[in-house]
This record gives structure tokens, C-alpha cells and sequence, in this order.
């Protein structure tokens, strides 16, 4: 068995080990894999290991030892599943690493719109408290959460651990979801989306990307929201217009948003939201705190030795 790594930079860039993937069969590891580059370093391989690599049915066709596709991340839409499922190659996911991380994620991002920690810290360091004729300095209005109204799309762990922190910060918790849980949680309740939109405080999105999610978030979803009201994404690009989102802030139509993820990654400079008003970007970031990426990897590891043994686990169905 031949196993390759097509971009294992992220998940591993340095403060981690590939050494129990590669006790499992040969393997070579690539930092990163242009479209240009994929054939010739994945044509001998039965498993291949991807995160962003694309992987598409054309690719299949030039791939005829492939057995098996590790998507290291919850997301698997950079695979093209039925096409594989066609070839008989197995695909599995990892369903679950970063659930803390990406709520405490979700509410760093949150803290900074309302607290404006960040930005008080540079205005110090610039001297405007030095400069100042009271004890005590801010130039951006501060925002308490309690008793605010947290609107979660998605209820799935992520979705779950973000409620768990909007009740422990006293807030009020509400839920868009597609299917209703049986056991919801003392202190949430169950929702119609554009309800959630039109009377929540924040929104968060904390759903997967599906055809039914891709730009969810639209100009008569804006349109719906608060004017104080912030909107979060620590998901997909994709669920947002980011067109429509930037016009929203720069008309003062919501009061600020937090984005962890663009539909295009990196961005290109002309990205609508890089200059928008009271708008947070992050690089991509919840997901990769040293902890959850250590778990990731154990379990991509778990997943092929696993489909190894003939019984594998995490199957994307």
C-alpha cells in the first residue's frame, strides 16, 4: 500500500508528527499540491490523504490504484463523492475535532465586536491613554451580552457548544436547524430561520455548506436583521454574499460582523468585506489551535488504519 499526503502543511507544520501514518504503509508527505502536480505524485498511490486538494472525477479516472480518500476536515465537498463512490473508492471524514475550539473561536470573535479588546490594546500603545484627561479610556461603545438574543444556525456540536457559551454568558439562546433534536438543552429554543434573522442580536453561522446553505446570508436575509444586531461565521464562506454583507455595513443596515472563513481563500485584494465598515477577518484560523489539530490528525490516522483492517470508519455516505 502507497500512501500519499497531498497537502499536509496546515494540518502540520511542524509541532506535530507523521509518524504513526507512516508506520501504516510507505508514504509520502507534500506540503502542498497544484492541480499541475497531482498526477505525477499521486499515480502509484491506493490512499490518498487531502484537505483542500481538490479531487474530481477526472482525477479518478488517472488514478486507477486509488482505493481510498482521507479528507482531513469535517467538509468533504473538495471530493467528488458519487464519482468515487462509482470507482468503488472509499471517502471518509474527520466528524469531529475542533467542536471547542471553533466555539471559542466564535465567541473571540464576538468579545472583540462587542469589547473591542484588540483595538483598545493598539489605541494604548499609540498613546491615546497616555493622552488622556480621565483614569480611564475608550473610543468605541462597549457592549454587555447578557439577556442578548444568540442565534445559531446549524445545531449540530459546533452549534450545541456555542449555545453552551451563550448561556454561560447569560445570554438567550435560539436555533435554526433542519431537523428538531429531541434533547434540546434547558434554555434554547427551536425557530424558523428568517424568525432567527429578524430577532436575534447576533446571528452565527454554524452549519455545514450544502446547496440549501450556499449563500444563505443575502440582502433580504440582512435586510431581516437588527440594525444592532452583529452576524459571525466561523463555518463557510460560501453561506454568505459577501457583496450584499458589505453593503449592509458600509449603510450602517447591521451594527458589525466577525468572519473566520471568504468564499475564496486567500482572498483576492478585492474582496468586498477587506474594506467594508466594522468588519473582522480571520485567516481561516478557528479550526487550528495545536489541540484540535492533534486530534484531527489522530483521527485521520484511526480512519485509515481502520479501512487497513477491512472495516472502515468515518465512511462519507
Amino acid at each position: 500500500m502507497n500512501i500519499v499526503v497531498l497537502d499536509g502543511y496546515t494540518l502540520n507544520p511542524g509541532d506535530l508528527s507523521w509518524d504513526d501514518l507512516k508506520a501504516l504503509a510507505s508514504c509520502d508527505i507534500y506540503d502542498r499540491t497544484s492541480s499541475e502536480q497531482l498526477h505525477s505524485r499521486a499515480k502509484y498511490a491506493d490512499i490518498l490523504i487531502t484537505n483542500k486538494c481538490p479531487l474530481r472525477k477526472e482525477h479518478f479516472v488517472e488514478l486507477p490504484k486509488l482505493k481510498y480518500v482521507g479528507v482531513t476536515a469535517t467538509g468533504y465537498n473538495i471530493v467528488d463523492i458519487e464519482a468515487a463512490k462509482e470507482r468503488k473508492i472509499v471517502v471518509t471524514n474527520v466528524p469531529t475535532y475542533g467542536t471547542r475550539s471553533v466555539a471559542q473561536m466564535t465567541f473571540a470573535l464576538l468579545l472583540e465586536l462587542t469589547q473591542h479588546v484588540g483595538h483598545h490594546s493598539r489605541r494604548v500603545s499609540e498613546g491615546a491613554w497616555t493622552e488622556s484627561n480621565d483614569w480611564c479610556f475608550w473610543d468605541r461603545p462597549l457592549i454587555e451580552l447578557e439577556d442578548r438574543m444568540m442565534g445559531i444556525v446549524g445545531f449540530g456540536r459546533i452549534g450545541r457548544a456555542v449555545a453552551d457559551l451563550a448561556l454561560a454568558f447569560g445570554m438567550h439562546a435560539q436555533v435554526a436547524t433542519r431537523s428538531r433534536p429531541d434533547d434540546i438543552p434547558n434554555g434554547v429554543r427551536i425557530v424558523e430561520l428568517d424568525q432567527l434573522f429578524r430577532t436575534s442580536d447576533v446571528v452565527s453561522l454554524n452549519c455545514p455548506l450544502t446547496p440549501e446553505t450556499d449563500q444563505l446570508v443575502n440582502a433580504d436575509r440582512l435586510e431581516l436583521m437588527k440594525p444592532s444586531a452583529f452576524l459571525l461565521n466561523t463555518s463557510r464562506g460560501p453561506m454568505i454574499d459577501e457583496k450584499a454583507l458589505a453593503d449592509a455595513l458600509n449603510s450602517e443596515r447591521i451594527a458589525g460582523a466577525a468572519v473566520d472563513v471568504l468564499s475564496i481563500e486567500p482572498p483576492p485584494a478585492n474582496n468586498p468585506l477587506l474594506g467594508a465598515k466594522n468588519c473582522l477577518i480571520t485567516p481561516h484560523i478557528a479550526w487550528a489551535t495545536r489541540s484540535a489539530r492533534a486530534r484531527l490528525m489522530n483521527i485521520a490516522v484511526e480512519n485509515v488504519r481502520a479501512f487497513l483492517a477491512g472495516r472502515p470508519v468515518n465512511v462519507v455516505k
